[in-house]
């Protein structure tokens, strides 16, 4: 069995000129582990490269939409099992971590 571990989210920041909001985040996508995933996204929003083109001023976190992948082969078939949870990544107080969530809600 192997797992393929992928990404996709909203990013949270302050945007220029004022005010705050979320945008598409980039995806990512691993082989090595779940925690490797998570790991790129970290330092895709330390290095402000998570946002996927909406131009921040600066990042504050991502509500990520992780997909496990697990696939096996039985008798020459290839199966395959898709689970998903959300994931925080980043420094978010209450109010900001509700919106995300519910932005994640109606996007997933």
């Amino acid at each position: 069995m192997k797992n393929i571990y992928k990404s996709s989210g909203l990013v949270y920041g302050n945007y220029w000129g004022g005010g705050q909001g979320a945008y598409s985040a980039k995806k990512f996508e691993s082989n090595i582990s779940k925690a490797h995933l998570i790991n790129k996204n970290e330092m895709a929003l330390n290095d402000r490269s998570l946002d996927s083109g909406m131009g921040y001023e600066s990042l504050i976190a991502a509500v990520l939409n992780i997909e496990t992948i697990s696939i096996i082969e039985i008798d020459g078939k290839e199966f395959r099992n898709s689970e998903k949870e959300m994931v925080f990544i980043g420094d978010l107080n209450e109010v900001q971590q509700d919106f995300l969530e519910n932005c994640y809600i109606c996007k997933y």
